[in-house]
């Protein structure tokens, strides 16, 4: 039985192509902001650091190798933060983030990022199903208006929904130990 928690952050396809001029996230510079943050914090107290970047295919803003797949440059990685690449909104399906976070003996993970009903949504729900406690950083995801709903009604929604399945805080609420 483990003592402590072993924690770490994840952020979820914050890339470029999240932050095209013609169709933004969000409220994407806030977004941007409050995930500077949460690296600052992480990594002061030695947390781990997984960035996990979507890819699509060729021809597609996130075609692997593209400008737009590109993790968003002002929360570039380090090189000691390890890189999960994915091809569906579940982090962990075939990908090598379960394996890593078994590795570091991690048992909590921090989700922020993009995009609250699908990749976060999927990501939040599979990481707690795999047993790991799950914060949700509830002011650090986005999305986008969809034909239904405001991006801030879909986030809102989420928040209330992931709340079985995760501890949501906000961003300045967030402590790493």
């Amino acid at each position: 039985m483990r003592t402590s928690n072993q924690q770490a952050l994840i952020i979820i396809d914050v890339q470029n192509a999240m932050f095209d001029p013609s169709d933004p996230v969000y409220q994407g510079e806030a977004l941007l902001h409050k995930i500077q943050g949460l690296i600052t914090k992480a990594r002061s107290n030695h947390i781990p650091i997984f960035y996990v970047q979507h890819e699509e295919r060729e021809g597609t803003p996130l075609e692997r190798g593209s400008q737009g797949w590109l993790i968003h440059p002002s929360i570039a990685p380090q090189e000691t933060d390890v890189i999960i690449h994915k091809e569906t909104p579940d982090s962990f399906f075939e990908t090598k983030l379960r394996q890593e976070l078994v590795q570091r003996d991690i048992n909590e993970v921090v989700l922020a990022g993009i995009q609250s009903e699908i990749c976060v949504d999927t990501t939040c729900r599979a990481a707690r199903s795999q047993g790991y406690q799950v914060t949700l950083v509830k002011d650090t995801h986005s999305t986008w208006d969809s034909n239904d709903l405001t991006a801030d009604q879909i986030i809102q929604h989420h928040n209330n929904v992931l709340q079985w399945f995760a501890s949501l805080k906000n961003a300045d609420e967030v402590t790493f130990e």
